[in-house]
């Protein structure tokens, strides 16, 4: 029997996938949430008024550290599979995913769209899920170290429809303590 590579190889090809992947999952997070000021110094989001099941704020930052940290594995040990049957699906539903995850943030916090993020959480949830089940053909593991993320989304998105339902006059209102600059063209 001829193999193609071997396990040592194999490790070496996940480990250059991960050492690749794992940082910039998290640094597109970290920019995405960056970018749209998200957490509890926004203005907006500190004026909502909050569900029972909303954790302490500090819970988002270390559950998203590794969350992305666990998707970014997931990914590498797809991304190294290669010549390995759905691996192309799984790495195109997993970008897809990933697009409407960083999505988000901008949705809620910066754009103060709580309808549409609802929409966009509902879509990602659906996303990771196909995600995990084709990971699932590639790689077992892959897809079980995506079950945490997908439980979160799921929170996040009872979470959001209760933000909504507590907060329907804040849908897209812009924050009251809000600057508005007007520039007068002579």
């Amino acid at each position: 029997m001829n193999t193609i590579a071997s396990p040592g190889q194999l490790r070496a090809s996940f480990l250059r996938w991960a050492l690749v992947l794992v940082p910039l999952v998290m640094l597109l997070g970290f920019v995405s949430g960056k970018l749209a000021q998200s957490g509890p110094e926004n203005a907006w989001f500190a004026d909502l008024v909050k569900p029972g099941i909303y954790p302490p704020s500090a819970t988002f930052g270390i559950v998203w550290t590794i969350l992305y940290i666990l998707m970014g594995l997931a990914v590498a040990m797809v991304a190294a599979a290669r010549g390995a049957r759905g691996r192309t699906a799984a790495l195109a539903a997993f970008a897809v995913q990933l697009l409407l995850n960083l999505a988000w943030t901008p949705v809620f916090f910066g754009m103060h769209q709580m309808t549409s993020a609802l929409y966009l959480l509902i879509a990602l949830d659906i996303m990771v899920a196909v995600t995990l089940f084709l990971f699932w053909k590639v790689r077992s593991l892959a897809a079980i170290l995506l079950v945490p993320y997908l439980a979160w989304v799921c929170f996040a998105t009872v979470l959001n429809w209760q933000f909504l339902q507590l907060n329907p006059d804040a849908d897209g209102r812009p924050t009251a303590n809000a600057v508005q600059r007007i520039e007068l063209q002579p």
